[in-house]
């Protein structure tokens, strides 16, 4: 694509002599497993985002996965309210903990999950929330955290889209983040941490994540291998001191998109939080899908994220919820479509997008 949906490529030339030092370091020392590379970005990382600690592994799935196990939630008979648009992982991480998923709608001017029908969902099996800070957009986790409270429910933040948003350890000691490429802090490959308030919590993590194991080589508790590679944390520590200011490119740009296409008639525009850290540019469509193909037929990437709301996956059909059950993510994943948007994208490029999108509605 002559304007593609997304480019690394800037941001790892960007900071090339960082993380080419950081790599020869490595080679070095020799040590490319739970190393000090990590323990320099968990130090990092949880001095950056505003938390007591931070544990890396090995992606947000598994963050989410060791979270809802050390919360205790591995049974299938607790459910996890997860939202009903979001990327599948997150419900993927409930099921290999040992939990079954149940879903909950979203609003419609936010995409983001409602709390009201996460409190209309709560029931006797219900043992945990795992709200979604979707598209870089923290949701209205205050009014989330006085549920579980209320309920005496656990609490995980899936905040893999959120990098910067907000100190989100504020409201619970377990916030996931993934590290996958496009993120705004991505490495170069798969990787992930947990984000904490307590020093207790992140110990019992780092024991799970390297298997349980103890002294000896002696597996003490049940755990997983979920460990952060030395190799990704050189490029994450590369990239950790540029996040807040790609974050601020990502909010003037999607500004830009803001500006010009705010009350175009068959777009709808989302109700975006200052404090996003804007992940993905995402609006509501009308003939979405012709909209993709136009903008394809004049070089221009757009992404669905996500097509298909997570309680009609077959994977998650412990569920027991089927279509209409859940309207407005139902209808989000019919209208949504993501445009261009990452840190260095020219900003002629993305006034192209929208000239684009508008000629498309105005022909």
């Amino acid at each position: 694509m002559r304007i593609p949906i997304v480019n690394l490529k800037p941001a790892i030339e960007e900071t090339r002599a960082a993380w080419e030092a950081n790599l020869a370091a490595l080679y070095e020392r020799g040590v490319f497993i739970l190393g000090p590379e990590l323990e320099r970005f968990e130090r990092d990382l949880a001095k950056s985002l505003g938390a007591v600690d931070a544990v890396g592994v090995s992606s947000g799935s598994s963050a989410i996965e060791l979270c809802l196990r050390d919360a205790g939630v591995t049974s299938a008979k607790q459910q996890v309210i997860v939202p009903a648009l979001t990327a599948p992982f997150s419900a993927v991480a409930v099921l290999a903990a040992g939990a079954t998923p149940r879903f909950a709608d979203i609003d419609l001017e936010t995409l983001q999950v409602d709390p009201k029908d996460i409190a209309d969902r709560i029931g006797s099996k219900t043992a945990a929330l795992l709200p979604v800070h979707l598209y870089g957009q923290p949701c209205a986790i205050g009014k989330i955290a006085k549920l579980a409270k209320q309920a005496k429910l656990k609490l995980v933040q899936d905040a893999c889209q959120a990098h910067g948003a907000m100190p989100f350890t504020e409201y619970g000691n377990y916030v996931a983040l993934s590290f996958y490429p496009t993120k705004n802090l991505g490495c170069l490959g798969d990787g992930g941490a947990i984000l904490t308030a307590k020093e207790s919590v992140a110990q019992r993590l780092r024991q799970a994540r390297d298997g349980g194991r103890g002294p000896n080589q002696v597996a003490v508790v049940p755990g997983i291998n979920a460990r952060l590679d030395e190799m990704q944390c050189c490029y994450l520590n590369a990239f950790l001191p540029q996040l807040e200011v790609w974050n601020e490119k990502r909010r003037r740009l999607a500004a830009i998109y803001d500006e010009m296409l705010r009350g175009l008639a068959g777009v709808q525009l989302l109700r975006r939080a200052a404090n996003s850290v804007c992940h993905l540019y995402v609006i509501r469509a009308e003939r979405r899908d012709r909209l993709r193909e136009h903008l394809t037929q004049a070089g221009i990437g757009a992404g669905i994220h996500y097509p298909v709301p997570l309680h009609l996956h077959p994977a998650f059909s412990g569920a027991k919820q089927k279509k209409g059950d859940l309207p407005h993510a139902e209808r989000a994943a019919r209208e949504i479509l993501s445009l261009p948007l990452w840190p260095q994208l020219p900003e002629d490029q993305v006034r192209e997008t929208a000239e684009a999108v508008i000629g498309f509605y105005k022909q």
